[in-house]
């Protein structure tokens, strides 16, 4: 790696070089590790290279020959543990290689079931958990949770005694929607890491099942014969998904697990990584492509014409090729991923070559199509978290801070606001008049269809020209930035008589606007015949106003009633209609309103008087009482 990091440096050439305390000085790039290590069985992935570096290095630029001598220790100790492990265990069945095994009276454990905790041993395969428990004589019979079944999946869990909830250390497996989960607790007195690594590993294998069924040939596909090392390809699928386990235990082992750890798990990441979904396609080329050794049949040929997820793309009509001339058949094409734009356009350009290809997973001077394809995964990715980030950031804690965040969003619609106010109420007469003259050349010019056309084009227009001058550096650092006051420091007795204070206030806004709500559902249900009839009749009235004058006329109408109402020859009947308005609303009861006793859905009401509810009346002005 320190070779291909500075590949003409005379150092390296020399007999120094080769010294230890020469290399214990060395770090090796995040470029290095991701081109080199990926190279080496089982020491990491092509699609989750990067976060594995991030992982070792930490804090540090790179990574020394100490931090690699004992990461790779590791693995070795891992893989003839796992050797041990299935010598033991005889009970399981030959077919599956076991993975993980949790059995220390230290760190239990612990299976929940109608709130009782049973601690015993759990067992994690290529294919199922197993779980023993523990009992006070001997040991019972292993039971099985299938992990190949579509719909299986596992979550974070919290559990606790009297299904308080309060331990959050657990992992809830199904095997399917319709199956009873596992409820599994981890404990582990110095943090949350083995929970996560377990979660992370089941997590993986359920993954790689997922896998196996939408990008790999059928169980009894006979079409695997046509080509050469067809028939391993979902071994391999299976080993890197043992290769990724073995690289997460081992870094629990050296406490190096600062990044999530599903994040370091092949599949699991690809199923929620941006453009994961070509690299799973760029992964099961190389697992199970390569040479034709036979003649397709026509059986075969119809076979692959049937799996089309779009007739009409000429695209998916033939087979896929890697970039060593491995042929991927196309009735193995049965996720409908393959018919997506990027995926299309990434197969499109895949059989541009660069460099010397030697194999499909070796190119000298250029890169793998699984290289690429995971590179763009991780610019991509790296799009997502800069996004992701400036929300993280955006998030402030604390009623009153994100009131004042809203009030300054919504400073330009009140300043617009205000300045029209200003104009209708002609405070300056020169700019109100001009606005009139404005708005009735509009409507009587018949360019009102044109006015939301023309404000969208100001509004790129200006983006455009703000995105310019930023570029140019001619609008500063801080242009864009939303600036807020922080709030004076309080204690908890102020802070909750602050919010005791919110919570009344919400309270009666919610009352007066439920009242509201009622009134107006009166209305319109004829709760109040008189008033009923009225509003319908107003409602009557310009309905025909609408019918048979112009909407241009009827606009100008009530542009001039907005702007003639604070005249002096207008203000004081104006002000007689909304007295008007005002008294026949008070005189609107509100709708009344049944509460029903609260009815548990595991009781049941028993005694039937306790049905009939509970009506609040209302007065006229729509008070409770």
């Amino acid at each position: 790696m320190l070779a291909w990091q500075h590949p003409y440096s005379d150092r390296l050439k020399s007999d120094e070089a080769l010294s230890e305390s020469f290399l214990m000085k060395k770090l090796v790039g995040e470029k290095a590790f991701v081109r080199i290590a990926p190279a080496v069985a089982g020491v990491a992935d092509r699609s989750t290279s990067h976060k594995l570096f991030k992982t070792l290095a930490g804090d540090e630029k790179g990574i020394s020959l100490k931090l690699w001598t004992t990461y790779v220790e590791e693995l070795l100790k891992v893989h003839k543990g796992r050797k041990s492990y299935q010598i033991r265990e005889n009970l399981l069945p030959s077919t599956e290689t076991v993975l993980c095994i949790a059995s220390s009276n230290k760190r239990a454990v612990l299976k929940w079931k109608n709130n009782m905790a049973w601690p015993g041993k759990l067992t994690l395969t290529d294919h199922a958990l197993y779980f023993e428990e523990i009992g006070l004589i001997s040991q019972k019979e292993p039971i099985r949770l299938d992990l190949t079944r579509q719909g299986s999946c596992v979550e974070k869990a919290r559990v606790g005694p009297l299904g308080s909830a309060f331990f959050d250390s657990a992992v809830s497996v199904s095997s399917d929607s319709q199956s009873e989960a596992w409820l599994l607790e981890f404990v582990d007195f110095g943090g949350e890491m083995r929970r996560d690594v377990w979660h992370a590993s089941i997590s993986e294998v359920i993954s790689l099942h997922r896998f196996l069924r939408e990008y790999g040939p059928k169980d009894g596909d006979q079409s695997v014969r046509c080509v050469y090392g067809a028939q391993k390809g979902k071994k391999r699928a299976t080993m890197s998904t043992i290769n990724s386990i073995t690289r997460l235990q081992a870094l629990q082992f050296i406490r190096k697990l600062s990044e999530d750890p599903l994040k370091l798990v092949q599949f699991s990441y690809l199923w929620n990584a941006p453009f994961g979904h070509v690299v799973c396609q760029a992964l099961a080329v190389n697992f199970w492509g390569g040479p034709l050794v036979t003649k397709m049949t026509e059986t075969d040929l119809q076979s692959s014409q049937v799996v089309n997820p779009s007739d009409d793309m000429s695209e998916h009509s033939m087979h896929v090729f890697d970039i060593d001339g491995s042929v991927y058949l196309r009735n193995w094409m049965r996720s409908p991923s393959w018919a997506s734009s990027s995926s299309i356009s990434f197969w499109k350009n895949s059989s541009v070559r660069q460099g010397v290809v030697l194999s499909k997973n070796l190119v000298v001077l250029g890169s793998t199509l699984v290289e690429r394809a995971a590179e763009m995964c991780k610019e991509k990715s790296q799009v997502v978290e800069k996004t992701q980030a400036t929300i993280d950031a955006a998030m402030i804690k604390g009623i009153p801070s994100n009131i004042d965040l809203f009030k300054e969003f919504m400073l330009p619609l009140i300043v617009t606001a205000k300045n029209f106010d200003e104009l209708r109420r002609w405070k300056k007469p020169h700019l109100t008049a001009s606005f009139l003259a404005f708005a009735y050349t509009v409507l009587f010019r018949n360019m009102l269809p044109y006015v939301f056309p023309v404000m969208l084009m100001i509004t790129a227009a200006s983006m455009l020209l703000l995105k310019s001058l930023k570029e140019q550096g001619r609008l500063g650092r801080t242009f864009g930035i939303v600036t807020i006051r922080d709030q004076p420091s309080s204690n908890t007795i102020q802070k909750i008589i602050a919010l005791k204070q919110a919570m009344l206030d919400l309270e009666t806004y919610l009352q007066n606007m439920n009242i509201k709500l009622l009134k107006v559902r009166a209305i319109l249900l004829a709760g109040q015949p008189q008033i009923t009839t009225e509003v319908a009749v107003v409602l009557l009235l310009s309905a025909s106003i609408l019918l048979t004058v112009p909407f241009k006329y009827v606009l100008a109408f009530l542009l001039l009633d907005a702007f003639t109402a604070e005249l002096k020859f207008r203000r004081e009947m104006v002000i007689k209609l909304i007295d008007i308005l005002k008294e026949r609303w008070n005189t609107v009861p509100a709708a009344p309103v049944v509460v029903l006793p609260f009815d548990s859905d595991e009781t049941g009401s028993q005694n039937p008087s306790n049905d009939k509810g509970k009506l609040v009346n209302t007065q006229a002005n729509g008070k409770p009482r």
